[in-house]
């Protein structure tokens, strides 16, 4: 009878247990459900990821939501999603959930701080977002990956970060923390990755790091730490990747660090550091990336390096090292780059160099290296970039190389090379930049033919080569020539019109004679010409004035004739010319870039006319013999009355021209057109009822700014009002708006006319059928952003390389760029003068280099630095204006720590991400273009000439590798 009612009991029990079970799950998935819905309720999605989150299914069946065996939610994944808006509270109330995803989104805000709440939670990944304010503070005792990387977190990290001692991944990189790194970090003995890097963390790196035993990855780079490596760093023999780039490090690299037996990859370039490698460096053998560069490290490369037989990446350029460049390195068969660029390095390159190693690129350049080239180099048949410029090599160019089919970059300038250049060399596929200037090379190169298809940087000059210059190189893409400074003959070959592309040629210094070829006009994108100290003779060819972008145009000693064509007077793009020691005669154009001519350009002939800073005598008379007085009374009545109706006219247009004036409301203005079409179609009537409400474009801190139609033919304009010209005086206002309105290049915009009163100024630039670059960039694939930045480098290399004083842009920045229906980018400039009051707001922009916003002073490396940042924002979509960017440089750090990561499908903007996949070296290449070109140091920012070159070649082959510097 007991036992029955025991059972009776027991059953009632496991009833009672099983209601409340039942319950309370009922419960649990009421309360799960309630919390997801607020979840979606805070998000935006604009790619419906969220569509299936409703009552039609289970939640355990919505998109990114995973449960356990008792349907209770145990993760949310939800990454690159594009998701955006503020990640509420109730994200860290799901009592179950272990894992929660949400990287790669468009996600703002500040991030919860009741993540203590969520104690089921063991990873937790919030990267790549735009998340601000400072890190959540408390601890949740199973977490296991805490990644906030690559937001715009700020503050410091919180001293009781230890208590998340169950850590095994930490990554906190590519935000603004500040302060020092807490030494209570070492209590999470169970660390495996710790990232802090791209920061502004300070102070010295806590030696108690060498207690994280467990430690495979150390990322501490792009901070400001200072100090010493502290030694016992090499007691963590668990890591394989040890990083501490780009801070202020100073002393000797510790010789502890040779402890670190499974190291593979050790970077510790961009600090200060001092002294010797240590030896025990080179018992790493797990060693596969060595990186010690832009240090002031001194000593020698010792030979001890044969024992990292796994090595493939050596780069020490930018030290002070010296003696030779040790034979071990022959021996090392993994080796793929080997970079010791500025150095004191001497002697010969090892004769076994690339033999047995697998090399692609080898830049030796900048040491003080004799011998001869070695013949092994391209054994490996993979070197691609070869690098020698800057020494004391000697000799003839090996056949080897001759073979070298992979060789794509080559650079041998300012060495002692001697002999004839090898026909088979002439004759590599995908060689794009060739230099061998100034060596002692010979011989003719015209037979047998060039064939070099790939081909778009030739440099021969200041060598010894002879007879004719090539008909063809074989490749329809050259955009630079420069043969100048030889013994080359014959005449300048009428084919070199067919080169399309060409942009800079320099045949001077030789012995060219005949005509020039009227052929040259074909080359419309010709930027620079320089045909001097040859013997050429004959005119000036009238067809040099339809070259639409000609820059530069050096004619000097040669033994031309006749008279200047007065047309090349017209030539607005023309801003230096040198005619001098030749033989011409006439008066002197009074247009154009003659109007600026300094003696030194004309001396030597028989010219008269122009200012007095021309040194030449006023134009005369010729006295006629007096059997011609009447004939010639008689025909200069004629040619007077011809003479003066023609005055009288150009006298009128001129006036309209140059100088009109007209009186409004404001008071009395003065109008000065640069432009023929306009003066034809454009009336001051026309100017001023542009700058109506109903027709402005934007209002911003240059100006007003307006469009308006020209009363005769309709053509539309651009009007820019300004406020106050008073500081600038009309002289200098006028000036700076001639030289302006000379201005002629496709991606500038063009100055067509010019007004001032007393109470303000007027720019009418050309319309331009199109968007701002701020505006169109949603809207741009990736081919298309490419054209872009080309066009911009463009336009820089031409302000910067060709006009004479070179033009600064000043606050170079997206809203200075049009992008027109074709995509060419178009830079809108303003004057100098007029931009004073821009100026002193646009220190403080977010394109503006630090040293500007510092000194005040606008130069060429600053406009470098605001072309950077518009090529990182045409990468990532994101601009140093953007509100997660809380300090000017934050955008340039955290660009840098992902390109040092190479996480491009985290960092590339989400509109190209498609593209990207497809195309990742170009991609990648940019963005190491971008980041040098905003470097710290200004004197390490590239010009623009060379940038220009660098981004054509990088959008039009794909370079094979990564992160590597291009000017070298």
């Amino acid at each position: 009878m007991a036992k029955k009612v025991l059972r009776a009991q027991e059953a009632f029990f496991a009833f009672i247990f099983m209601f409340i079970f039942l319950n309370s799950w009922r419960t649990c998935q009421s309360s799960e459900l309630q919390l997801l819905q607020t979840i979606k309720a805070s998000f935006k999605d604009p790619l419906r990821s969220l569509s299936n989150w409703n009552s039609s299914l289970s939640f355990c069946q919505w998109h990114g939501v995973s449960c356990d065996s008792l349907s209770r939610i145990n993760k949310i994944e939800l990454s690159g999603k594009n998701l955006s808006g503020r990640v509420p509270e109730t994200i860290f109330l799901l009592q179950h959930v272990e894992t929660i995803n949400l990287s790669n989104n468009q996600l703002s805000g500040s991030i919860p701080d009741n993540l203590s709440s969520c104690l089921s939670l063991k990873h937790l990944n919030l990267s790549n977002n735009n998340f601000t304010g400072p890190l959540p503070k408390g601890s949740v005792p199973f977490l296991e990956t805490y990644d906030l990387s690559n937001n715009m977190l700020s503050g410091a990290i919180p001293e009781n970060i230890g208590l998340l001692s169950g850590l095994r991944v930490l990554d906190f990189g590519g935000n603004v923390l500040e302060g020092r790194i807490p030494k209570s970090i070492t209590n999470m003995t169970s660390l495996q990755v710790l990232t802090l890097a791209s920061n502004q963390l300070v102070g010295e790196i806590p030696p108690e790091l060498g207690l994280m035993k467990n430690l495979t990855w150390m990322y501490l780079g792009y901070n400001n730490f200072s100090g010493g490596i502290p030694t016992e760093i090499g007691e963590l023999t668990s890591l394989h990747h040890l990083d501490l780039v780009n801070n202020n490090l100073t002393g000797e690299i510790p010789s502890s660090l040779g402890n670190l037996i499974n190291l593979q990859h050790l970077f510790l370039y961009l600090n200060k550091l001092t002294g010797p490698i240590p030896k025990s460096i080179f018992g790493l053998k797990s060693l596969i990336s060595l990186d010690l560069s832009d240090n002031f490290l001194s000593g020698e490369i010792p030979e001890d390096i044969f024992k990292l037989q796994n090595l493939e990446v050596l780069q020490l350029f930018s030290n002070n090292f010296t003696g030779s460049i040790p034979r071990a390195l022959s021996s090392l068969p993994h080796l793929k780059v080997l970079q010791l660029w500025s150095n004191k390095l001497s002697g010969a390159i090892p004769e076994d160099l690339g033999r047995y190693n697998n090399l692609t690129i080898l830049d030796l350049s900048t040491n003080n290296l004799t011998g001869k080239i070695p013949e092994m180099l391209c054994e490996s048949g993979s070197l691609f970039k070869l690098i020698l410029f800057s020494n004391f090599i000697e000799g003839e160019i090996p056949q080897s190389l001759c073979r070298c089919k992979s060789l794509q970059r080559v650079r041998l300038q300012n060495n002692k090379l001697s002999g004839e250049l090898p026909p088979e060399f002439t004759r590599l596929p995908l060689v794009y930049f060739l230099d061998i200037s100034g060596n002692n090379l010979g011989g003719t190169i015209k037979e047998p033919k060039w064939n070099m298809p790939a081909i778009q940087m030739l440099n021969l000059a200041r060598n010894q080569f002879s007879g004719e210059i090539p008909e063809s190189f074989g490749s329809n893409k050259l955009e630079n020539l420069d043969l100048s400074d030889n013994d080359f003959s014959g005449s300048v070959p009428q084919s070199i019109g067919t080169f399309s592309e060409l942009a800079e040629l320099k045949l001077g210094q030789n012995k060219l004679s005949g005509k020039i070829p009227d052929e040259l006009s074909s080359c419309k994108k010709l930027v620079a010409l320089d045909l001097s100290h040859n013997q050429l003779s004959g005119e000036i060819p009238l067809s040099l004035s339809e070259m639409p972008v000609l820059g530069l145009l050096d004619l000097s000693v040669n033994q031309l004739s006749g008279e200047i064509p007065r047309k090349l007077g017209t030539v607005g793009s023309l801003v230096q010319i040198n005619i001098s020691h030749n033989h011409l005669h006439g008066s002197l154009p009074s247009t154009g870039a003659f109007l600026a001519i300094n003696s030194s350009s004309v001396e030597g002939n028989h010219l008269c006319g122009g200012d007095e800073t021309t040194g030449l005598p006023p134009c005369k008379r010729r006295k006629n013999p007096a059997w011609w007085l009447f004939p010639t009374c008689l025909l200069a009545v004629l040619v007077a009355f011809a003479l003066a109706a023609f005055i009288v006219a150009i006298g009128k247009r001129r006036k309209k021209m140059e100088s009109k004036r007209t009186d409004s409301e404001d008071g009395t203005w003065e109008v000065q057109f640069f432009s023929s079409k306009a003066l034809k179609s454009m009336t001051t009537r026309d100017i001023f009822s542009s700058m109506k409400e109903e027709n402005l474009i934007a209002r911003g801190r240059i100006g007003t700014i307006y469009k308006g139609n020209c009363s005769i033919g309709g053509s539309r304009f651009v009007t820019t009002a300004f406020g106050d010209v008073n500081s600038v005086s009309p002289a200098s206002y006028w000036t700076e708006a001639e030289e302006f309105g000379r201005l002629h290049h496709p991606n500038i915009v063009k100055l067509i006319a010019a007004c001032r009163s007393g109470k303000g100024g007027i720019l009418i630039h050309e319309y331009i059928e199109g968007k701002i670059l701020s505006e169109a960039l949603g809207g741009l694939s990736w081919d298309r952003r490419q054209k872009v930045a080309v066009g911009i480098a463009r336009a820089l290399k031409y302000l910067h390389c060709y006009c004479s004083p070179g033009i600064q842009v000043g606050d170079l920045s997206p809203d200075k760029v049009i992008v027109d229906l074709k995509d060419e980018a178009r830079l809108r400039l303003s004057l100098p003068g007029m931009t004073w009051a821009e100026n002193k707001s646009s220190i403080f922009s977010a394109y503006v280099a630090p040293e500007t916003s510092e000194s005040k002073l606008i130069t060429e490396k600053s406009d470098i630095y605001g072309f950077g940042l518009i090529m990182i924002e045409l990468l990532t979509g994101k601009s140093p204006t953007d509100a997660e960017f809380a300090v000017h440089e934050s955008i340039v750090e955290w660009a840098r720590y992902c390109y040092s990561d190479c996480h491009l499908e985290i960092w590339v903007d989400p509109i190209i991400k498609a593209n990207a996949l497809n195309n990742q070296n170009q991609i990648v290449e940019i963005m190491n273009l971008a980041l040098q070109c905003t470097a710290r140091d200004p004197a390490a920012r590239p010009c623009a000439s060379d940038v220009a070159k660098a981004l054509e070649l990088v959008v039009r082959l794909g370079p094979c590798t990564l992160g590597f510097k291009w000017f070298s």
